[in-house]
């Protein structure tokens, strides 16, 4: 935990992320980058100059393998308040629009639902579990399918919600979470959706792993390009 929490106190301090009396909603989907986050800011709360309280907001897509109450006993456990959100989702991507790649429409669907009842809930910010192998592989697959140099910042104001959203894990590799949550007993909920492991970013995921194998610090080379040059005024964008 104090190597994590040494990374994310980084990344917080650099993008100014936590403000002093913010309220802070954690997407928690119960993988294992939304449950190490969650671990992470409660650990965080402890000591962090600023004063913050957390949120736990989870939006139930409708998969029957969903597992609410893993989740609900994980919250307990580190005495976090669980927000449950029931939806359609499931049913409207892939039952009533059937479709081809859902991945898109089911990402945009939960973070209405959960940008909205973060806002009901009086949240400030919304903290979401992207890592930096996330901001590598959006970028690489904004510029292969769409054809242009893109990926998300560490904080995004949204102005339709009034709301901020932060990604504290920006400086961890995905192996660094997976090894944490492996050395800790995290109970990670097993894969719901039936598209997981065959999208676009999977296929990213894979040709990163080749080129590593023959680039050494291939993903802190291109993470640092990507800080440094490509993406100007990281630092609180608007949507």
């Amino acid at each position: 935990m104090k190597q994590l929490l040494s990374k994310i106190r980084k990344a917080v301090q650099d993008f100014d992320m936590i403000q002093e009396g913010d309220k802070i909603a954690v997407g928690l989907s119960g993988g294992k980058d939304s449950l190490t986050l969650l671990l992470a800011l409660k650990n965080l709360q402890i000591f962090y100059p600023n004063h913050f309280e957390l949120l736990a907001i989870t939006i139930n897509p409708g998969f029957d393998s969903f597992d609410i109450e893993s989740l609900k006993t994980f919250c307990k456990k580190i005495d976090v308040e669980l927000v449950i959100v029931n939806t359609h989702i499931k049913e409207i991507v892939f039952d009533i629009r059937n479709e081809k790649n859902p991945c898109s429409l089911c990402a945009n669907l939960r973070r209405g639902a959960l940008y909205s009842t973060a806002k009901e809930n009086g949240c400030t910010k919304v903290a979401l579990g992207h890592h930096m192998d996330d901001v590598i592989e959006t970028f690489f697959l904004s510029l292969f399918y769409e054809g242009h140099i893109h990926t998300f910042a560490p904080c995004t104001y949204l102005s339709r919600n009034e709301i901020t959203s932060i990604r504290p894990m920006i400086y961890l590799e995905e192996k660094e979470i997976t090894a944490f949550v492996k050395r800790n007993h995290i109970p990670v909920m097993k894969k719901t959706c039936v598209v997981d492991g065959k999208t676009k970013r999977e296929d990213m995921k894979s040709l990163l792993i080749e080129l590593g194998k023959k680039i050494p610090r291939l993903k802190n080379n291109i993470f640092g390009a990507i800080k440094r040059s490509t993406i100007k005024g990281w630092n609180h964008q608007e949507q």
